[in-house]
């Protein structure tokens, strides 16, 4: 059977299984693809240059095995295969830390000078904040897009700063990016002039209905109490002293912008444009928390 063959067949196992992909693809075919090339020692982007090759008996059988136990088990196919890829840059993953699927990396990835993000910055954007890091994955490509940047990587899970700190080693990043344990913003020491945060956000409610595949994530990195905003009112209310006059807070809160909007009906913020939408990341401005804090 051919290698394009044998990734449709084992598309159809997956797609017949009813998996939940979302963790690195959005589709059968990308998920059977991803693992298959992994369990061949290919690049993912072999498949085009490598579709009619024909798999030996034993190729087929271990990738089988793989597809079988993504199956029964539910883990995301990045905790399988350890390595999770977010704009294009490959990270280590385990089930320590949250699969990374952050829209803010989009915002990141669009490089200095010519991305959304850019307008909101200036020469002057020096120190940056991630905070709830989780694998590090926004830590690394925010230094990667802005090179003059020193970035703090914050969580409270000594587990998920373990895999950020693989992470940062990974990509010689070390010098840029310091590894901080902090509760939200408590240990963290600033000023900072852009702070990204992609933090647990999930409703109680969705989190009794996600599929199996989120419950192998650590709970503390998905959940944010009954309207998911837990965190995030720690997190508004504590943000303007750690900020720089003119900084900037960029978070993303998921399909939650209507609680959101709820719980902080008189907070200025702008909506920032992703693939998913202009209604799951947002930005907001020190003046603005600062200005919200006092009415």
């Amino acid at each position: 059977m051919t290698l394009i063959d044998f990734i449709t067949a084992q598309a159809a196992r997956l797609k017949q299984a009813g998996v939940s992909f979302w963790h690195g693809t959005t589709n059968a075919f990308d998920e059977a693809a991803w693992l298959v090339l992994w369990d061949l020692g290919m690049e993912l982007d072999a498949l085009e240059a490598h579709a009619k090759r024909e798999l030996t008996t034993e190729e087929q059988a271990k990738a089988e095995a793989l597809i079988g136990r993504r199956i029964d088990t539910r883990q995301p196919a990045a905790y399988l295969t350890k390595e999770a890829w977010l704009q294009n840059v490959p990270f280590y993953v385990d089930e320590r830390s949250i699969v990374p699927r952050s829209f803010i990396a989009e915002l990141l990835a669009d490089g200095e000078g010519t991305g959304t993000l850019d307008a909101w910055l200036s020469e002057h954007t020096h120190k940056v904040l991630d905070l709830c890091t989780g694998n590090g994955s926004l830590a690394v490509i925010a230094a990667m897009a802005y090179p003059e940047v020193v970035v703090d990587a914050a969580d409270i899970s000594d587990d998920a700063l373990e895999v950020a700190r693989i992470n940062v080693d990974k990509h010689k990043l070390g010098k840029r990016i310091t590894v901080i344990k902090s509760d939200l913003l408590t240990s963290v020491a600033g000023p900072y002039d852009l702070i990204l945060c992609n933090p647990p956000y999930v409703n109680a409610q969705s989190m009794s209905a996600l599929p199996a595949e989120y419950k192998h994530e650590p709970a503390l990195a998905l959940a944010g109490g009954d309207d998911g905003m837990d965190l995030v009112r720690t997190i508004l209310r504590d943000a303007p002293a750690k900020m720089t006059p003119n900084a900037v807070l960029v978070l993303e809160i998921g399909n939650e912008r209507p609680n959101f909007e709820h719980a902080f009906r008189r907070l200025e913020v702008a909506w920032l444009e992703v693939s998913s939408g202009d209604d799951e990341v947002l930005l907001v401005t020190r003046d603005a928390l600062a200005r919200w804090s006092r009415k």
